[in-house]
Order: structure tokens, then sequence, then C-alpha cells
């Protein structure tokens, strides 16, 4: 997880040295039995992080989960070597496990079967709060006058052995997250955001995985800048060459070939390996490496008949068009969608709380383009509801939305 910058403040004290020392990563099953025992015995909520190696290896696989629990301690766990920790989980119970950016970490716990039946969010809650900044550093330092480190976030976490440092990092993630917790907690429950929270954390907990995204490769950085077919169907044929390369040996995609070279390739469109050699993009030693394979990508793209040529626009999805687009359109939508901002605008500044937490962005703009007929207070609940709205959020604005709806 990355903490956050904060900046140097004199009031701050910085956070240095675990309360019990490093441990040793436990990577065998006769270590991890004491942990289990040693948590099953501790007491109160389980402060939980993870460590993922964006950037380095292919996907988002955790490769360090930092635990502490009052009674217990810290333990530092490795999934390589403990790809199924749920003994664990099933030790600590009916326990609250505190996150923070807990739909960072959730994912990568659950497939080592570490599934929390109740969280706190601790960045949830600082934005429900309406603090300044909602990293983990800003909020540990906002809350308790801490200071973390930050020189580790973005390291290569599946590093063999980990660096002391980078262990002593991980550890003081944890250190204090229940003690942040506490303070946060009571800041909700003096606001009367309290069930708020518990309704977010909730949402958070059960979210469900993200649907694939139809053309992954059009999320190529720079693709809008390739203006023809052929262009794109070398950036697809680049972007899958890519993709089995890196999953192949376990890389981060954008280490095996950078996406300007793919933008570069496609509107170069080089018929032979030296051409491509040529593109400056690929002077790098690690595209020379495999330009044969990557001009192979380029030729099957170039040699496709032109029906096989993706559009110049991606497919279309459910979701209502641009909004810039709707006083064309659609007026009426169009001064929808304005009376809703303003109304979730009004309510940020009664309640403290950002837009984007009053309302998920898309699901307003959804409804106003499509409303529910009628649109009514209760239909426009159970729309909203449908788009996975908390019922606080619910509460706040479906009476309001209705009335305005009317009068445009």
């Amino acid at each position: 997880m990355s903490s956050g910058v904060t900046q140097v403040d004199p009031d701050v004290v910085p956070l240095t040295e675990p309360a019990d020392g490093v441990g040793d990563v436990v990577s065998t099953p006769q270590a991890f039995a004491r942990v289990v025992d040693a948590f099953g015995a501790g007491s109160g909520p389980v402060a939980a992080d993870a460590e993922r190696a964006s950037g380095y290896r292919y996907g988002q696989s955790t490769y360090l989960v930092q635990l502490r629990r009052a009674g217990a301690g810290t333990a530092l766990l490795d999934p390589i070597g403990l790809p199924d920790m749920s003994r664990l989980a099933d030790a600590v119970g009916p326990a609250e496990w505190v996150l923070h950016a807990a739909s960072q970490d959730l994912p990568g716990l659950a497939e080592h079967g570490l599934l929390p039946p109740r969280v706190f969010d601790t960045e949830l809650a600082a934005r429900l709060l309406n603090l300044p900044r909602v990293g983990l550093a800003a909020v540990v330092a906002e809350t308790l006058g801490l200071g973390l480190a930050k020189e580790h976030s973005a390291v290569d976490w599946s590093t063999r052995p980990l660096p002391t440092d980078w262990l002593r990092y991980a550890a003081l993630d944890v250190e204090v997250l229940v003690e942040v917790r506490d303070v946060l907690a009571a800041r909700l429950e003096e606001a009367g955001k309290a069930e708020w929270a518990a309704q977010e954390f909730e949402h958070v907990r059960t979210l469900p995985p993200p649907a694939p995204r139809p053309d992954p490769w059009r999320r190529t950085s720079g693709t809008h800048t390739v203006k023809n077919r052929r262009g794109l169907a070398v950036v697809r044929s680049l972007w899958e060459a890519r993709e089995r390369n890196a999953r192949e040996r376990d890389v981060s995609p954008g280490r095996v070939l950078p996406d300007r070279a793919i933008v570069a390739a496609a509107k170069a469109l080089p018929r032979t390996a030296g051409q491509l050699a040529a593109v400056p993009e690929f002077a790098t030693k690690g595209a020379r490496r495999r330009i044969t394979a990557w001009q192979r990508a380029i030729d099957a793209a170039l040699a496709l008949p032109e029906v096989e040529l993706p559009p110049v626009r991606g497919p279309r999805t459910d979701g209502p068009p641009q909004p810039r687009t709707w006083g064309d359109r659609d007026p009426v939508a169009a001064r929808r969608l304005q009376a809703a901002r303003e109304i979730i605008a009004e309510l940020s500044e009664t309640h403290a709380v950002p837009a984007e937490n009053l309302l998920q962005p898309d699901a307003m703009r959804r409804l106003c383009w499509s409303p529910p007929a009628p649109a009514g207070p209760e239909d426009i609940a159970d729309f909203l509801r449908g788009r996975r709205a908390r019922e606080w959020q619910v509460d706040l604005v479906a009476d309001r939305f209705a009335r305005a709806f009317a009068d445009v």
C-alpha cells in the first residue's frame, strides 16, 4: 500500500520503528501455525495491509500481507509460501478488519483465503469526514500526530529476500492502524455519520469483481492519436503480443514494451524489422531484443483484410453519452443533470462530504439521461439501489431529485 505523502510538520513525531521490532517473514506452515494461534488468542480488530509489485510483475498478485492484533503483535506473511491463509481468518472469527483503501487490498487478500466478515476502511472514513488529505500517512499525521515514512511505497515487493528496511516500512503501515480507526470512529459518531460509514464499509467489502473491459487494448496510452483502422489494428496486435510475453515472463507489460512504442509503430507502419528498429521508441535494448517478434505482430495486422480491421470508435457501452453532448441531443436530460449536480453540490457543502462520495457520478448520469417513468421518489430510489447506491445516499437524494426532475 502506498502510504501517501505528508508535508514536513514540526508537530508530527516520526514513527520510525515498530513497537515489537521487525520480525521475520512467515513463509512456512510451522511458523504460520504459530501466527494462527497468536491471532486467535488476540483481541480486538485486525489491522491489515497488503503489498503488490505493480509496475514490476504481471497482474496484481499480493507479495506480502501485514497483520496486527492486540495480544498477537505484527505478522508479516509471505503469500508465495502460504497461498492458503484461511485458517488465520477462521481463527480471528467475527473480528473487524481495519484497512486503508480496502478496495485495493481486499481482492488480493481474498485470493489467499482472507475474507473479513466486517471491515473499517480508514480512507473511506477520512473521506466521509472531509479530511483534506486521505492518504495513510496524512491520516495518521492528522489523527495521531505521527509521521509515516513513504520511501518504499513503490518498490518491487516480489523481491526475495525482502530487505529489512522494506519490512520495517511494511510493519509500520499496520502499527497504529487500529488507533487511527478508533479516532475516526469517534469522529464519525460525533458527526452523525457512523451509520453512513458502516454502509460504505459493507459496500466496499462486498463489491463484486469488475467485469472485463471490452477491447482492453484501446486503453493503450496515446491510442486516441492513431486515426486510421490499420494503425489501430497494429495497436491491437502489438498489445496482444505484449500481453502474451508479459504473462509468460511474469513481467509488467509496460516493462516489456512501453505504450509509446506501440503507438509509434502504429503510426509508422513499418514493413520490415529494420524499419521498426529505426523507430526511436524501439531503440531500447529490450525492444530490440524482440524486434522480430514485434514485427511479426505488426505484419499480422498489416495483412488483415479490411473487413477485419477494428473500427475507429470502440464498442458502444450501455451508458449515456458524454454530458457535453447532452445539450444538443437531449436538452431535458441536460437540465436534469444540471439540477442533480446543483443538489449534490449543496448536499456536499451541508454535510461536509465530497460530492463523489455522496453519489457515484455514473449512477447520477444514468439516472438523468434515462430516468424511470414515473420518476417519483421511490422510483428514483429503486433505480439508484439498482446501481448499488447505499441507503444513506438514497435517503439524501431521492426526494430532492424527484422534485427537481418534475420542474425541468
